[in-house]
């Protein structure tokens, strides 16, 4: 009898990860690359232990930890977990999951107390082995299957987004990580370029004219919804995306439905996230403490102080070391501004003003805006006490609410300005504000008669219709700058030279270099010559010093 129950031992894993597989994986495709990677477990850890019974149990518990953060994952950022993500987890995203998710402590700590005794047990149990020649032969032969079945089959990019097949494409993820990082490393860059940047820096910053304060705000989610034909909207809609001399602008992102950080890399860094391929998801996190050039570094140069207004965990995805990386002198999330949950933009413009009321005059400041409250879902009244004579135009209902807080939006930055004249008559402000990218519902209102598959190919190939938000300049006692890099459309790549050109400021020589190339290009820059320009950019900030490491 006990004989029976020691082959049970042995096959009880094997049959629990038939069941996960069924549960999780929902075509050919998906379970086939379950098992390949059920067999690269099992095989590798009986090459290491020789047990069948402690290869199952470890490979199973590899499963369900994998499902379970995949899941976890999904409830934060609505992406499932990529192989990526276990190549960069570090302190901050250990804490940050700490503090959303205070009882993964108590998670970890039973999973330690119980998982201990269970593996002695199954260790002592287990009368099977394993010759390590067999077990070697086995983990070579599924890693092949596995790869050569990823590589011929990949996996489409938009099915990141959905909650399931955690394990398939966690095991294709990797594959093809592996085989893009060693085709062309992290970053796509020229292998050597003949032109260099003037390196170190020959003159100081030297403004002609009055350095004004500068303010840069993030518009979540915001773009003009009459791209799409057929929306309702209210009076005076489109004025909030108007410029301070009449214009409206487009501003073309690299991110759709959710990532705004693909914008901060843009406007922070002035870079472009699709240079990291399918490691820019995970852009923030490799470009803090590698990517060391940026709108804040080149405005300290010029002698502002540098904050950061953020209304999430500084933890998230690397924010903190990002931000700071790219010249962020003093950055504040949401426990040092003391944001509870999601607040109005209101909260935020607020804590601007009291950020410029404790500068002294003698220094300018800038000071980044990030807003929040026209973040996902629209399926409820956000702050319902809020904008009371608001009246919906009759749209579906989450595209009302959406108008509904660029109302409220479009309301508190009125405010905000005449609160800046008020209480600040002898400063002078730059104002410079950006949608970093539009609504995830956009994909189904731009153009209704698609399918899945067909928007999903619109997004691949970066159509324009669906990457398109807003730029818009506005000044308080101050009058901008004419200058040629304020076209009517820009790469997100090029906002920070919008900014310094129209503060007057004096460019560095990797800004210089890159103006030359936004006039060469007429506003494109990723796609500039299917990517040559941005390939030899890149290869000449790193050649300087400015990218490390990558």
């Amino acid at each position: 009898m006990l004989g029976w129950w020691r082959v049970f031992l042995v096959a009880a894993p094997h049959i629990a990860a038939l069941v996960v597989m069924f549960a999780t994986e929902d075509d050919l495709w998906s379970r086939t690359l379950f098992l390949l990677t059920w067999a690269v477990f099992n095989f590798s850890f009986l090459t290491l232990l020789r047990r069948p019974a402690m290869a199952g149990v470890l490979s199973l518990t590899l499963i369900v930890l994998l499902v379970a953060c995949s899941r976890l994952k999904h409830d934060v950022a609505q992406m499932t977990v990529d192989f990526v993500d276990l190549l960069i987890i570090d302190r901050g995203t250990v804490s940050f999951l700490l503090t959303i998710f205070p009882a993964l402590r108590w998670v970890v700590l039973a999973v330690v107390l119980i998982g201990g005794p269970v593996a002695v047990a199954v260790w002592r149990l287990d009368p099977f082995r394993v010759r390590f020649l067999v077990a070697l032969a086995g983990t070579l032969a599924s890693l092949a299957a596995l790869t050569g079945t990823s590589l011929t089959w990949p996996d489409e990019p938009w099915r990141a987004y959905l909650d399931e097949g955690y394990v398939s494409k966690f095991a294709s993820s990797g594959v093809v990580a592996v085989s893009d990082f060693l085709r062309v490393g992290v970053i796509d860059a020229d292998a050597a370029t003949p032109d260099h940047l003037n390196m170190p820096l020959e003159e100081a910053c030297h403004p002609t004219g009055r350095r004004p304060n500068i303010i840069l705000v993030h518009d979540e989610s915001s773009f003009d919804i009459r791209a799409a034909s057929g929306i309702k909207v209210p009076p005076g809609y489109g004025e909030h995306f108007r410029s301070f001399d009449g214009k409206q602008r487009s501003f073309m992102v690299e991110g759709n439905g959710g990532p705004s950080w693909y914008t901060e890399y843009n406007v922070l860094d002035g870079l472009s996230s699709r240079s990291f391929g399918r490691f820019s998801y995970f852009i923030t996190r490799l470009a803090a403490r590698h990517v060391e050039r940026g709108l804040p570094l080149a405005l300290q140069r010029c002698g502002y102080h540098t904050v950061s207004l953020y209304p999430a965990n500084g933890s998230f995805i690397g924010e903190r070391d990002f931000q700071t990386t790219s010249g962020i002198e003093d950055f504040y999330d949401e426990h040092a501004l003391g944001a509870k949950d999601i607040e109005p933009d209101g909260f935020f413009y607020d804590k601007a003003l009291q950020q410029f009321a404790t500068e002294p005059k003698t220094k300018p400041a800038f000071v980044y805006v990030y807003l929040a409250a026209n973040h996902f879902p629209w399926d409820h009244r956000f702050r319902p006490d809020l904008l009371p004579s608001w009246k919906d135009p009759g749209n579906a209902p989450y595209v009302d609410e959406y108008l509904r807080r660029q109302t409220m939006s479009a309301q508190y930055y009125r405010e905000f300005l005449a609160q800046l004249k008020k209480r600040f008559p002898d400063q002078a402000f730059l104002i410079v504000r950006y949608g970093d990218h539009q609504p995830d519902f956009t994909s189904y209102i731009i153009e209704p008669n698609l399918t899945d598959a067909q928007i999903e190919k619109r997004m691949s190939s970066y159509d324009s219709r669906y990457y398109a938000t807003y730029y818009a300049i506005d000044a308080v006692n101050f009058k901008p700058v004419a200058s040629p890099v304020v076209m009517d459309k820009i790469d997100g790549a090029y906002l920070p030279l919008v900014v310094q050109e129209t503060a007057g400021l004096p460019l560095d020589p990797s800004f210089t270099e890159q103006k030359n190339i936004m006039l060469r290009c007429s506003g494109v820059f990723y796609d500039c010559g299917n990517g040559s320009e941005a390939r030899r950019f890149n290869r000449m900030l790193m050649d300087a010093g400015y990218i490390k490491g990558l």
